[in-house]
């Protein structure tokens, strides 16, 4: 779902993000972090009790979905929350579509047949327009502001942002006009070049942690158990996608097991869980929060 790339590997900086952020240099910090806000109310109701639990620590939210106001009003009662914007070019569901929040005619190449976002990473990428989608994602931004949410982060529902020089180019532009940190990891098999955008303030992540397709429902607890044994010094970012395996979710993720409702189901039981909460305290894995490092940049 997401191809994480980025941070320049070759970027000099005096100090580590854990040493900026006032920790020594071989602390394990680790932003636990909720994807696809806004999406369905499932997801939302999951999400927030995540966030009121502190079994997650931020959450990015995606601005075109119908339930963005159920999310603005969250904001608003609880200013505090960690939430970012997931910024969506694409609409992946088979029933539950979405399409832009900038005018049709203004972003028309961002648009499937059916007057959609792109279903799949891959078409959206071969038939958007670079201008056409900075358009949309100011336009996202500004539906956010406007909604009285005040995002603390930028990253990119289904990697679209992370697919070429151009749509990265935009991303960090995006990040910067808007003075906000954004996920970018190191990759020291991504050119250097890819990575021109960055500026010196900006903060790489070192790694991040996502379940895939791969892992089976019976592996689930032993992939994110060992995921947190395994964390190196440094910053880390896990993705994860909260709902409840419900009416609701089941309709809206309809054919579409990959990160559906039995995956979101579990995604949620497993941060919520006494035993997760236990194995980040035995690891002495610190959390953080994207307003952390925003304050490194501003």
């Amino acid at each position: 779902m997401l191809l994480l790339l980025a941070g320049a590997g070759t970027r000099a900086q005096n100090k580590t993000v854990a040493e900026r952020l006032g920790y020594p240099t071989d602390s394990k910090l680790l932003i636990i972090h909720a994807d696809d806000l806004s999406v369905a109310h499932s997801v939302d109701t999951a999400s927030f009790d995540a966030l009121d639990k502190k079994a997650v620590t931020s959450a990015s939210i995606m601005v075109p979905c119908a339930w963005l106001t159920e999310v603005a009003g969250y904001a608003k009662n609880h200013p505090d929350a960690d939430l970012g914007l997931h910024l969506t070019l694409t609409s992946e569901w088979k029933v539950d579509r979405w399409g832009p929040v900038e005018s049709k005619d203004k972003v028309t190449s961002l648009l499937d047949p059916s007057g959609y976002l792109w279903p799949e990473t891959l078409l959206a990428v071969r038939n958007l327009k670079s201008e056409e989608a900075e358009r949309e994602l100011r336009a996202q931004v500004e539906r956010a502001v406007a909604l009285g949410i005040r995002p603390t982060h930028l990253d990119s529902h289904m990697g679209v942002l992370f697919s070429t020089p151009e749509l990265f180019a935009v991303y960090v532009r995006v990040a910067h006009e808007y003075k906000l940190p954004f996920l970018a990891v190191r990759l020291p098999s991504v050119p250097a070049q890819f990575f021109s955008p960055l500026s010196e303030k900006d903060v790489v992540l070192d790694s991040v942690v996502i379940a895939s397709p791969a892992v089976r429902a019976n592996e689930w607890r032993d992939f994110y158990l060992q995921a947190v044994k395994n964390l190196k010094p440094g910053v880390t970012e896990m993705i994860v996608h909260l709902g409840h395996d419900d009416a609701e979710l089941q309709a809206v993720t309809l054919d579409h097991p990959d990160y559906g409702s039995a995956w979101r189901q579990r995604d949620y039981d497993l941060v919520t869980s006494p035993e997760f909460k236990k194995a980040l305290e035995e690891n002495h894995v610190i959390l953080v929060k994207w307003k952390d490092l925003k304050k490194l940049i501003n």
